[in-house]
């Protein structure tokens, strides 16, 4: 008997997971395990609880299936809309290697890719004022387990306004802890960039690696969970969580920040940029590839606004009065005078 041939949407799932993303679009591997979450949880939903997803054709992925999974990820998942946009770029990017693999599936493709992005809503970014920072820092307890190890963490963090994933992906021999201390970050799209660090961070990374017994000369990770292994980010959340709520009897107003470890990163961006830094530095600082990006933190630091605030005189106040609105029969002389 022989052995059943793997069917369409096998074969290209097999070659967009294994040739197309990491080949030829050199995907990095956080983005190929972000892909594979988006198709995985579209199969099952498409398969259901009955069918084995194996089992399925690229004909059963229909629009409508999509746009009921998509609905299903807000309203069942409690997805926000930035993570529904995630899954579907998956799904658009595995329909356009299947147009380019399987013509015959080209009608079907450009169906699905007419499904629309869905415009998300831009939240205020929290983050921690220096008090609130040094609050956090200073209720690890280098006595404790695992101590020292929270204190050169967070540090490290808002030393450097690393994303989680790279602080998770540190390794002993991305540390230069002679003077100048430095560390090699590697960002989105494999980019690589140095941060300089403060000697009292260097320090700290230093004596735990003093404590775990490694030196700067090692493919090691830096950061390991008790069991041995390398800090997850859910690890790193956990550890920020439980430092916060500490924190929080010396700084209340912790207790209404929903903060998480990208807080961290917007924290070190607002501080550089209240100590004087150009935004320019900021940017290659936490390795934003547009300063558009960087831009946004101009419009949230309030410290710089209630500045402004103080400097400009009052717009309805002139000579100690307030200017009372008159009528003006000509209106675009009234509007011109404004």
């Amino acid at each position: 008997m022989k052995p059943s041939q793997p069917s369409t949407l096998g074969r290209a799932l097999r070659g967009f997971f294994t040739d197309y993303l990491p080949n030829q679009r050199a995907m990095s591997p956080h983005t190929l395990q972000s892909y594979r979450d988006s198709i995985k949880l579209l199969l099952q939903f498409v398969a259901g609880k009955r069918e084995d997803p194996s089992g399925l054709t690229p004909e059963m992925i229909t629009v409508e299936r999509i746009t009921a999974f998509l609905h299903h990820l807000e309203t069942g998942r409690h997805n926000q809309s930035a993570t529904r946009n995630v899954r579907l770029s998956a799904v658009h990017s595995f329909f356009r290697y299947m147009a380019r693999e399987n013509p015959e599936c080209v009608r079907q493709a450009q169906c699905v890719l007419s499904i629309p992005f869905k415009r998300t809503s831009t939240r205020e970014i929290q983050h921690l004022d220096f008090n609130e920072i040094h609050a956090v820092i200073a209720a690890t307890d280098r006595t404790q387990a695992n101590g020292l190890r929270d204190r050169a963490l967070l540090s490290l963090m808002f030393n450097t306004g690393a994303r989680v994933s790279e602080i998770v992906g540190l390794q002993a021999s991305d540390l230069r802890l002679a003077s100048p201390p430095n560390v090699l970050l590697r960002g989105k799209g494999r980019k690589e960039r140095t941060c300089p660090l403060w000697p009292e961070t260097a320090a700290l990374l230093r004596a735990l690696m003093e404590q775990q017994g490694v030196t700067s000369s090692r493919l090691v990770p830096i950061f390991l969970n008790h069991r041995g292994a390398p800090l997850t980010r859910f690890g790193v959340r956990l550890v920020l969580k439980k430092y916060v709520r500490k924190a929080s009897e010396q700084q209340p107003s912790l207790k209404r920040k929903r903060l998480h470890p990208h807080s961290l990163r917007h924290s070190a961006a607002i501080h550089l940029l209240r100590s004087g830094v150009d935004i320019s530095t900021i940017a290659h600082w936490l390795g934003h590839a547009s300063l558009n990006t960087t831009n946004r933190y101009l419009t949230i630091d309030l410290e710089a606004k209630r500045e402004a605030l103080e400097k400009a005189q009052p717009l309805l106040i002139k000579h100690g009065r307030q200017q009372n609105w008159r009528k003006n029969p000509d209106l675009i002389a009234w509007l011109e005078s404004l």
